[in-house]
Order: structure tokens, then sequence, then C-alpha cells
């Protein structure tokens, strides 16, 4: 009797707490709702400060809600935490679109219309709303991801065509396709792994695992999806090529424990996102050849360095509070010399792997101009800004751009 009343009083007790917080939620909304019209009715003039143009008590929900019942939330029920990142979601999403009705943002005119196009992705669009996390989770609407793993693959299968002919169209396709696939795996591994620590880092915050859009056993079968179409990819290829496929898996399970342990996990991030570059090879040769392979190979792994180094940045601080760790941590104000040697060595490599595969001489031109490219972002980025920091990462799809290109005038030439 004594336990079945204090489990009575146990449940009153949770259902009053969660009653008071679905009131503070319903107080939130309508605060939201009258400033959205307050928002739209106003027109701003341009003499206006950017920061003065969202109402004060949005900018506070923006900035403090984010801490408002967190204690509560990040130990209580998977609702509670649902109910925090989802009212965080509706003032961001309210911060936005008074920045868009001012004509203007951080940094300049436009920065407030690009927030707003870049916070309704096409998956909030056109896909299905219980597809959504999922989309997200495999990070569909940030395709970088999957260039910079495609892009040492497709360098790789156009260096092994016979001289004077077109890459093999039909391997290049599975590879993008498996590149698309194991990306998105990748991110789910690393998602799943970094739950606890992504509610606490600005950035990652929201993602669909440390949200509690989705759960972990969805992401885990989510995962096991993924990889079971990968490996349809990876049965079309010759049999040393799928046991050179599936030792990668190793690098791919293991990255993310790596900034737990290591200064350097975007070393090892470089190891696992250019397996494509021996892998490629051997797709179309059966076998590979060291002198052009391994210089490739280590080419990408220097290219990584360079350009995660620089996307490591964003998050430095909140890395430090986490206790997580990263190159950019590890190099601090010196990162731009120790990009720039990972940068010569970079173009060093690909250089011999060129000499070593007989490419022509328009390889080496576009040696020329990726090395301007690999400049450019090193000297210019700003690694105290967000913002720059992302913009120069994801300008690497057009390095590897250039690369392929030189490659296959290259390999037409030779």
């Amino acid at each position: 009797m004594p336990l079945a009343l204090f489990l009575l009083l146990s449940s009153v007790c949770n259902f009053i707490s969660h009653m008071a917080l679905c009131r503070r939620f319903a107080r939130v909304c309508r605060s939201l709702q009258g400033h959205a019209r307050h928002a739209v009715a106003v027109s701003f003039s341009d003499q206006t400060p950017a920061a003065s143009k969202t109402p004060p008590s949005v900018r506070y929900l923006l900035a403090g809600y984010s801490n408002f019942n967190y204690e509560y939330c990040n130990s209580g029920s998977q609702f509670d935490r649902n109910l925090h990142f989802r009212t965080l979601n509706l003032a961001q999403s309210l911060h936005y679109s008074t920045l868009a009705n001012s004509g203007s943002g951080p940094g300049n005119g436009n920065d407030g219309k690009k927030e707003v196009s870049s916070s309704a992705s096409w998956i909030d669009l056109y896909l299905p709303k219980k597809v959504q996390p999922y989309a997200r989770l495999a990070r569909l609407d940030k395709p970088i991801g999957t260039w910079l793993l495609v892009w040492p693959c497709v360098w790789s299968i156009t260096m092994a065509a016979a001289p004077g002919t077109l890459p093999d169209v039909k391997t290049m396709a599975l590879f993008g396709s498996g590149a698309l696939l194991l990306r998105g795996a990748g991110c789910t591994i690393n998602d799943l792994l970094d739950r606890d620590i992504d509610t606490k880092v600005e950035r990652t915050r929201l993602r669909p695992v440390a949200s509690g859009d989705l759960t972990p056993f969805k992401g885990l079968c989510f995962l096991g999806l993924q990889l079971l179409l990968g490996l349809g990819i990876l049965v079309q290829l010759n049999t040393f090529s799928q046991i050179l496929g599936a030792s990668s898996l190793f690098l791919v399970f293991s990255y993310p424990l790596m900034k737990r342990l290591t200064f350097w996990p975007q070393a090892y991030l470089g190891l696992t996102f250019n397996w494509g570059a021996l892998l490629g090879w051997a797709a179309i040769k059966g076998s590979l050849d060291p002198a052009v392979v391994v210089p490739l190979y280590l080419s990408g792994v220097f290219w990584t360095l360079v350009y995660d180094t620089i996307y490591a940045h964003q998050d430095k601080d909140d890395d430090l509070k986490v206790g997580v760790k990263s190159t950019a941590l590890r190099f601090g104000d010196s990162s731009r010399e120790w990009l720039s040697g990972f940068g010569l060595a970079c173009i060093s490599s690909l250089a011999l792997s060129g000499v070593n595969a007989e490419l022509g001489g328009p390889f080496y031109a576009s040696l020329v101009a990726a090395s301007g490219q690999l400049a450019w972002q090193i000297w210019t980025v700003d690694t105290s800004s967000r913002a720059d920091c992302n913009k120069k990462f994801v300008s690497n799809k057009w390095f590897g751009a250039i690369i392929f290109s030189g490659i296959l005038f290259g390999r037409l030439t030779s």
C-alpha cells in the first residue's frame, strides 16, 4: 500500500511538472506569434542597426532560450528535449524572417536573406515530415561532404583509364552512388556516437538524434539500410576491390572516436575519406600500382588536413568546453603555417602521382590553378568567423573539380 501511494504521488508530480512546462511553452509561442505580426507590420529603415531590427524579447529568446530549463530538459524525458529544441527552432526561424523583412543581416545587406534560404532547405520543402529527419541525418541537404568523398575516387578512376581514352562512366556512377551512401552512413555513425556532445555544441545541437527527432534505435536501423545498399554497390566490383572496400569500414566506424583520443582526428578523417583513391584504381585495374596510388592517396590526406582544419575552427570554442580535440585547437594561431605546409605536400604528391601515371601537360597546368585556389583558402580565411570558415570549406569542391579536369585532359593527351 505505501508503495502504491508513492507511485501515485510520483505520477501526479510528474504530470504537474509537464503541465507547467507546457504552459511556459504556450506563453513563449504566443509571444513569438505577437512579434511575428509586429515584424511584418513594421518597416525598418536602412539606418537602423541590424541588431535592433529583431524585437528585444525575440533576441532574448534566441540568445537565452537555449539555456531555458536546459538542465531539466537534458536530464528529463524525450518529450522535454523535443520541446526545448522545437521552441529554440521557432525562435531562430522568427529571427531569420525578421532579418529578411529588414533586408539585412550580419555582415552586409544580403546576409539576412541568405540565412532565410539556408534555414529552409529542399528537405523541408519537398520531403514528407517522417522522412525529413533521416534525410538530415544523412546530410542530404549538405552535398559538400559527398563531393569531398567522391573526388579522390574520380581522380583515381580517371588516372587508371587507358591513355587517350575517357574514364569508365559506369564505374564513376557506381562510385558516385557509393560515396553518397557511405557519407550518409558515416554521418549516422558520427551522430549516434556523438549525440551527448552534439547537444552542447551550437552548430550541432539541432541534429536529428541530438534533438530527439530520431531515437538512437531508428538511427541504427537507418545505418543498416545504408550499409546494405552500399554492399549492393560493392559486390558489383571485382573481388580485389570488394576486399579493399570492406576493409575501409574499420576506419569509417572508428573515426568518430578519434576526437576524444587525439588532436589529429582530421588526419584520421583523411585516411578514411580518401580510401577511394585506392579503390578507384583497383576497380579498373584489379590491383594497385603503389607508384601512382600511394602519392595520390597521400595528396588526399593532406588536402583533408587543410579543409577539415578550416572546418574545425568553427567549433573550437565549443570543443574546448566539451573537451574534444582537433587540429584547429592543436595549431591555434599557427594554423596558416601548418595549412600552408599541408597544401604544399598535397600539390607535390599530386605532381608525383601524375608523373608516375604519365599524364600530359594539362594536368600540370591544373596544378597551378589548384595551388592558387588552395592558397586563397589558407591565406584569406578568417578563423574567428564561422561563416567564413564554412565558405572556404565549401569552396573545396572547386579544388576537386580543377584536379579532375587536369587529370582528364592529361590522360586524353598522354
